[in-house]
């Protein structure tokens, strides 16, 4: 399997019993797919080894397709006044998430680029004669690279490991929920979502089970829930340099401890070279890519992907270049699995760039999700026409789109397990998080089984031809036509169309036309996401002009009094000098370098 760096090591050594070079030449195809069994039978270990590839790509998508989900555009920002902090934080910092969308543009540059680079390192390896010091220079470069997307799935794995640990709900044997008690201590339960809250004085832990009632000293007690607090709530980091930057911004202690092990195991891996630590930093890598890059669009994820497809048969069936390059480089731009015998690797490319594709479907089927739950509420429209020379309102009827609410579905793998039962494992409903977390994924399941048909096939056809095979040329057809298969089928080729990651969509105030079915035709008006803050101002500023009116209006009617206060206004006044002299007097001092972070403070029993 090869594209964009790769290959399988293993393609020249697969043995076939009792048969030689040219009796395995003059087979036809149909022979060579009748002796399959007896050479994956004879190529056991060679078997095993592209199992764990294949296991190991569709976990690297599944995972960073599941991170790289945020709020559609088809539904409204978080109600900050309806949540807690806790998940509050969380929302707002996927808002926030940065994504690289990508353009037309880029299904002509990527194989451009791509080749460009290829054919440059090919003939630097041939022109060095031994590649040793390019690849200390790529790891150098690599390691660097990699410390911001280690720190990001290191912190994300501890975040994952957190939940278990320290979850929010779980589920008791008498099948009543539990709430884990925040920002204060203790758990509590009600009978419904507006029922008060009773707490239950025998959970003291904050763990979940039976270990909620463990008989631990309260000094125990105490450490425990602050120790929670600590991992659960953010950490403010300040830095400042005088006159370059003056940031403050919000973190987790996981976010640190995943911080410092990416660093670590850099440094580990530039001493060592170790095999399985260059695997991790490949994971690394795709993670990070899947959530940071974005193809906007289904027909340019499209191209993009189709233009990939014939550069990477290009390379790897006419050209020397990517076989030299990905087995002379050393670098982690590959995962390289080890067998006895045998090894075997695939490029980063073969995950990153379907996998990409894969998430832009879990986001369309989270797009599709709340877009059916919006409502279309009739609103009388006025127009006047003065063509006639007369003035004319007409009003007519139209439909505005209210959107549902958005709910956040990530980080409560661990609320899911435990508030659970195994039958509704794929179904929970403990949690408004985890209703929003078990929406339709029809999308998403058509393009990972499209992936995973495709990466079998890969690997028969390594297997009858015995030569390095370009991933590609399997994969993009096998997500690409599965996914827009399965929108024929479902009828929603128009909506997959019309999505796009660009903003466009995030409007508000949408007024449309529909049919005698009920079915959108025509958009009449919408609002762009930033009239929202327009409206806001403009209440504002409205805020503003009725505290004026107040204030004119409790303003004395007594002439006298009025200049009376006028004159102890004039006296109270300082000169320009005098005031400067005052902020020279309390400004003593300016940080001209400044890095703190600061813990959330912890919390007892009666705070809340």
């Amino acid at each position: 399997m090869a594209t964009n760096d790769s290959t399988l090591l293993t393609a020249s050594e697969i043995s076939v019993a009792n048969m030689t070079e040219s009796q395995v030449a003059d087979q036809t195809f149909s022979e060579k797919l009748a002796d399959l069994p007896a050479i994956l039978w004879n190529n056991r270990d060679f078997l095993v080894l592209e199992c764990r590839i294949i296991f190991t790509a569709m976990a690297c998508i599944y995972i960073g397709s599941h991170a790289a989900l945020r709020r559609p555009p088809s539904a409204n920002p978080t109600k900050k006044g309806k949540k807690g902090h806790e998940q509050r934080d969380r929302d707002e910092e996927r808002e926030e998430q940065y994504v690289q969308g990508l353009l037309p543009s880029d299904a002509i540059l990527f194989p451009i680029l791509a080749g460009t680079i290829l054919v440059g390192l090919y003939y630097l390896i041939k022109w060095l004669e031994d590649p040793d010091i390019l690849n200390k220079i790529l790891r150098v470069y690599f390691s660097s690279m990699s410390l911001a997307s280690m720190g990001k799935l290191f912190a994300d794995s501890l975040h994952f490991l957190t939940g278990f640990i320290f979850p929010t709900v779980w589920l008791g044997k008498n099948g009543q929920l539990y709430h884990i008690n925040y920002p204060g201590v203790g758990q509590w339960t009600s009978a419904g979502d507006d029922a008060e809250k009773v707490m239950d004085d025998k959970k003291k832990t904050p763990f979940p089970g039976w270990w909620s009632e463990l008989n631990l000293s309260d000094s125990t007690n105490t450490l425990l829930w602050d120790v929670r607090h600590l991992l659960v709530e953010q950490w403010t980091v300040r830095l400042s340099i005088h006159g370059i930057v003056n940031e403050t911004f919000k973190v987790r202690f996981n976010d640190i401890l995943g911080a410092v092990l990416g660093v670590g195991i850099n440094v580990i891996y530039y001493t060592t070279e170790s095999t399985f630590l260059s695997n991790v930093m490949g994971y690394a890598f795709t993670y990070a890519g899947i959530i940071l890059m974005s193809p906007t669009t289904f027909a340019t994820g499209t191209a993009v992907l189709f233009g990939l497809f014939f550069y990477d048969i290009y390379m790897v069936f006419f050209t020397p270049y990517m076989v030299t390059v990905a087995t002379k480089l050393d670098v982690p731009i590959k995962l390289v699995f080890e067998g006895p015998t045998k090894a075997s690797m695939l490029g980063l490319g073969d995950i990153v760039l379907p996998g990409i594709f894969v998430a832009l479907c879990l986001r369309f089927d989270h797009y599709m999700f709340y877009h059916r739950q919006r409502k279309l509420i009739p609103v009388a429209l006025e127009s006047k026409d003065e063509s006639s020379g007369q003035l004319v309102a007409t009003t007519r009827m139209q439909r505005m789109v209210i959107k549902p609410d958005y709910v956040n579905p990530q980080g409560h793998w661990g609320d899911r397990f435990w508030s659970t039962k195994f039958g509704k494992i794929l179904s929970p409903d403990a949690t408004p998080a985890l209703k929003a977390a078990a929406f339709p994924k029809t999308y998403f399941h058509a393009a990972v089984i499209g992936y995973f048909v495709a990466m079998v096939t890969t690997l028969i056809m390594l297997l009858v031809y015995r030569h390095a095979q370009p991933a590609l040329l399997y994969l993009v057809p096998g997500v690409v036509f599965a996914v827009w298969i399965t929108g024929t089928a479902r009828g929603e080729l128009s909506e997959m169309w019309a999505y796009t990651e660009d903003g466009r969509l995030d409007t508000a105030d949408t007024i449309v036309d529909v049919d005698g079915d009920g079915n959108v035709i025509d958009v009449v008006y919408a609002d762009e996401k930033g009239g929202k803050d327009d409206k806001v101002q403009a209440r504002k500023d409205d805020k503003k002009g009725e505290q004026k009116t107040v204030a004119a209006r409790d303003t004395p009617k007594n002439g006298g009094t009025a200049k009376q206060d006028a004159s102890l206004t004039d006296k109270d006044e300082k000169k320009p000098s005098e005031v400067k002299s005052v902020i020279g007097r309390k400004k003593k001092s300016y940080p001209v370098f400044l890095f703190s972070i600061e813990a959330p403070v912890s919390r007892g029993l009666g705070d809340s």
